[in-house]
């Protein structure tokens, strides 16, 4: 029996619709994409500057993000969800949390991004049976600079910024300071939204703290591959907002002091090729989480290097650059 059979338009269309996304992905690719959440608190907003002031040029992008969790009350799914929607529009209601998505872009116009007279474009799609759904406005500079504000409904807030990377991809997610952060083990079962996120998300995570005030980065190395990365991509951001660079490295004991100190003469010489300057280099001896968390938090960013380990791993192992995360006084950049 053919009841069920798709049939050969329904094939095209939905090889079309992946040959699209497959394209948008690309395109998106050869940008740097931002995603920086809210959640409405005041302090929360410091993820709209820090994403403002690296999105300055035209091959940025910059998505500000607002997830709500489902409605359990109007979760009846069907006609009644719509008929709810409507009527909420018809009466005239806003959508929760659109005032705080106005707020942002108030807050890019105050950093010199002004999409007022930017052409516009949005987009409402169902999820989860919800009322409010996902709504998104995109405004596109005349340059092809996109700026994104999306009210994004979802189960919990950390799978719905999860879910988000997955439409994009991202180059950096951008959160605020943490609310409360768990230990290793108490997180293997149960962590908050800065710390989940942090732990799972595949791109670079900005968890920024009130310390726009401060000046330069402070970038650790360890002499690894991955951390030469870590400091080739931190000190481009360095550049593009003008800020110095202090490079750093800590052995944890003294007969480590050498390669400490070749750890950081690489990382200059990294820059230099790059034609960045180098304010500061700097090695210290001790607890290498520590030693950072206590010389960097006078800067504006620490940069740390995350080391790809699992929860498991890292229940086991432990992990630097979790801990200075949650220990820093300043903003603190875990790259990926």
């Amino acid at each position: 029996m053919a009841l069920f059979k798709r049939t050969t338009l329904s094939d095209r269309q939905e090889a079309a619709v992946r040959k699209t996304l497959q394209n948008l992905r690309s395109q998106r690719r050869n940008r740097f994409r931002v995603l920086a959440c809210i959640d409405g608190t005041e302090e929360s907003f410091v993820t709209v500057r820090f994403g403002a002031r690296f999105t300055v040029q035209n091959n940025c992008d910059l998505i500000i993000l607002l997830v709500r969790q489902i409605d359990q009350g109007l979760h009846s799914g069907g006609l009644q969800v719509r008929l709810a929607r409507q009527n909420m529009m018809d009466a005239g209601f806003e959508l929760p949390g659109v005032r705080h998505l106005r707020r942002a872009l108030e807050i890019l116009k105050e950093e010199g991004i002004d999409v007022s007279s930017w052409p516009q474009e949005s987009e409402h799609h169902d999820a989860w049976g919800d009322a409010a759904g996902d709504n998104k406005t995109e405004y596109r500079s005349p340059e092809g600079r996109s700026v994104v504000v999306k009210l994004k409904t979802a189960p919990d807030v950390a799978n719905g910024i999860l879910d988000q990377y997955e439409l994009g991809p991202y180059n950096l997610i951008i959160l605020g300071e943490p609310s409360r952060w768990r230990g290793e083990f108490k997180a293997f079962f149960d962590s908050g939204i800065v710390q989940t996120v942090t732990t799972m998300a595949p791109c670079s995570v900005l968890v920024a703290r009130q310390s726009l005030k401060k000046s330069g980065y402070f970038i650790c190395t360890d002499g690894s591959s991955r951390s030469m990365q870590a400091v080739r991509r931190s000190a481009v951001l360095a550049q593009v907002t003008g800020e110095p660079i202090t490079l750093f490295s800590v052995a944890d004991s003294e007969a480590g002091r050498g390669a400490a100190s070749e750890a950081v003469a690489n990382a200059k010489a990294l820059l230099r090729a790059m034609k960045i300057a180098v304010a500061e280099t700097r090695i210290a001896v001790g607890d290498p989480a520590e030693e950072i968390v206590e010389s960097g938090s006078l800067h504006k960013v620490i940069v740390v290097t995350d080391e790809g380990r699992s929860r498991l791993q890292r229940l086991i192992r432990g992990s630097t650059a979790t801990e200075v995360v949650r220990r820093a006084r300043t903003s603190v950049l875990d790259v990926r």
